[in-house]
C-alpha cells in the first residue's frame, strides 16, 4: 500500500516525495515513545487485556523507583511488553512513572508491526514501547521546558530519563537500539489552542535533538498522531492533527480519526478493544512509514469547489474506491439540515445550509445542497460539529463522525478487526 503523487489543501498544492519501499531495521531493539493525555495512557481501558506477549518486543520496568528515577539503576530491567505498558496511577493527575490507567495502544502496535515484518520478510522485529502520557493535560505540561508541578509536567524530562536507561541495557546487551516513532494520542485538552500544529512540531524536533543526543542515531523520529473526535465543535487541535502531516510530510502523518473505535460509555474515551484497534492502526502506519519507508498519508481532503447547488469535495484515498460504511449509525439524526449528510456538514457563520444527497464520484465527493449557495462565506466540514447524540451502533462511539471510508483491506493482527481508512474531520472555506 503506497501513495505519494500531489496532494493539497487550502489550494496549496504539495508534493509527497516518491515512495522508497526499502524495508528497514536500522537497530536491534527499535524504541517507540508514546505521549498525549488520557487516552494515551488508556483511560476505561480496563480491565487490560494484552497481557500476554506473544513475539519478543519489550518495555522498561522501573520497578519501585521514585521519581526521577536513576537511569543508572541496577533495578531497571527490560520485560516483555504487556498491558499495563507501565505503573498504574494511584490517583488524578499522575506522571511517569506511575501514569497509566489501563490498556495502551502499545502491545498491540508492536505486535502488529512485528506481524507485518514477519509476513513481509520473514524476520524478527523487536519493538521496544514507552508511554509518557499525562492523564488530563494539555500540551503545555508534555513538552520540554514545561513547568513541573507535584503531580504533573514530567513527561519529557521522563522521555529522556528512559531513552537513557534503556540505552544502557542495551549495549549491555549487546545490542543496537534507537527510536524509530513518536505516537502521540492527545488534542482534546487544546480543542480551542490554534498554535497546536506548532507546538507539536516543535516537540517533536525537540525530541528529535535529544534523543539522537543520546543514541547516536542519525534516522529522524517519525510522528504518527491520531485525530481526536469527541471534543469541541470546530476542534483546531482535531484540524492541525491531520494538517500536520500534510505540512510535514517526511516527518509527520495522521493515523486517522479515532470515531469508528469502540467507546466508554462517556464517549470520550475508549475500550480496552478500542485501544487495541487503535493500536493496530499506528502499527500499520509505522509499518508503512517507518519500517518501508513509504509516503503513506490518511483518507483527507485535498480542496473543494463549488458549481451551483453542488459541492464537490477531491481527497487523497490510500486504497481506492471511496465507499460509505453502512455498519454505523446516521451522523447528525437530530439536524433537519444535515442528517441526510452522511458526516458532511455546510453552513455560514451564521446558519446550517440543508443537505439534499451526497454522492461519492471516484475520488471525490459531490454535496448538492437544497438551496442556493451563497455568493461567500460557504464553510464545508465534516464530523467537526458533532451531535447531541453518540454513535450506537455498531459498538457506543462518540459524537463526531462520518460514514466515508476507503476500500483497504487491511485487518488488525491482533483483534481480526477490517480497519479500512475512515475520512479525517476537517473544516475549510469553499471559494
Amino acid at each position: 500500500m503506497t501513495n505519494g503523487g500531489n496532494v493539497g489543501t487550502g489550494g496549496v498544492v504539495v508534493v509527497l516525495p516518491p515512495d522508497t519501499s526499502v524495508p528497514t531495521q536500522p537497530w536491534d531493539w527499535s524504541g517507540v515513545i508514546g505521549s498525549g493525555q488520557s487516552l494515551a495512557v488508556g483511560e476505561q481501558g480496563k480491565p487490560p487485556v494484552s497481557t500476554e506477549q506473544p513475539y519478543n518486543n519489550l518495555k522498561l520496568s522501573t520497578g519501585a523507583l521514585p521519581w526521577p528515577v536513576d537511569a543508572t539503576s541496577d533495578t531497571l530491567t527490560m520485560v516483555p511488553l504487556i498491558e499495563p505498558i507501565g505503573r498504574l496511577a494511584s490517583g488524578y493527575p499522575s506522571s511517569w512513572p506511575t501514569n497509566i490507567a489501563g490498556e495502551t495502544p502499545h502491545t498491540a502496535m508492536g505486535s502488529q508491526v512485528t506481524a507485518m515484518v514477519k509476513v513481509a520478510n520473514g524476520v524478527d522485529y523487536v519493538g521496544v514501547h514507552s508511554e509518557f502520557g499525562e492523564n488530563g493535560q494539555c500540551l503545555n505540561f508534555l513538552v520540554k521546558g514545561a513547568v513541573e508541578t507535584k503531580d504533573n509536567g514530567r513527561a519529557y524530562a521522563a522521555t529522556l530519563i528512559e531513552t537513557r536507561a534503556i540505552m544502557r541495557l542495551a549495549e549491555a546487551a549487546g545490542k543496537s537500539y534507537g527510536v524509530g516513532a513518536f505516537i502521540m494520542t492527545h488534542g482534546e485538552c487544546d480543542a480551542g489552542n490554534a498554535a497546536y500544529e506548532a507546538e507539536l512540531y516543535q516537540l517533536l524536533s525537540d525530541y528529535n535533538t535529544d534523543i539522537a543526543a543520546i543514541t547516536g542515531q542519525t534516522q529522524r523520529i517519525q510522528l504518527i498522531v491520531s485525530q481526536q473526535n469527541s471534543t469541541g465543535a470546530n476542534a483546531l487541535s482535531a484540524q492541525a492533527q491531520w494538517q500536520i502531516g500534510v505540512n510535514h510530510p517526511t516527518e509527520a502523518v495522521c493515523s486517522g480519526p479515532k470515531y469508528h473505535l469502540p467507546y466508554a460509555i462517556d464517549g470520550i474515551h475508549l475500550t480496552a478493544e478500542g485501544y487495541r484497534q487503535l493500536g493496530e492502526k499506528y502499527g500499520q502506519v509505522y509499518y508503512e512509514r517507518v519500517v518501508q519507508g513509504r509516503s503513506w498519508q490518511p483518507l483527507y481532503p485535498t480542496g473543494a469547489e463549488r458549481s451551483g447547488q453542488v459541492i464537490t469535495v477531491h481527497y487523497h484515498v490510500p486504497v481506492p474506491p471511496l465507499t460509505w460504511e453502512t455498519a454505523f449509525s446516521a451522523p447528525m439524526p437530530n439536524s433537519p439540515q444535515w442528517k441526510t449528510g452522511k458526516g458532511f456538514e455546510v453552513r455560514t457563520s451564521a446558519a446550517r445550509i440543508t443537505i439534499g444527497s451526497v454522492e461519492i464520484v471516484g475520488d471525490a465527493v459531490q454535496i448538492t445542497c437544497v438551496d442556493p449557495l451563497p455568493a461567500t462565506g460557504v464553510m464545508l466540514g465534516y464530523a467537526m460539529i458533532g451531535t447531541s447524540a453518540p454513535m450506537t451502533v455498531p459498538h457506543p462511539g462518540t459524537t463526531h463522525w462520518g460514514l466515508l471510508r476507503d476500500s483497504d483491506p487491511f485487518v488488525g493482527s491482533v483483534t481480526g478487526k477490517a480497519q479500512p481508512n475512515y475520512a479525517v474531520a476537517f473544516y475549510m472555506d469553499v471559494p
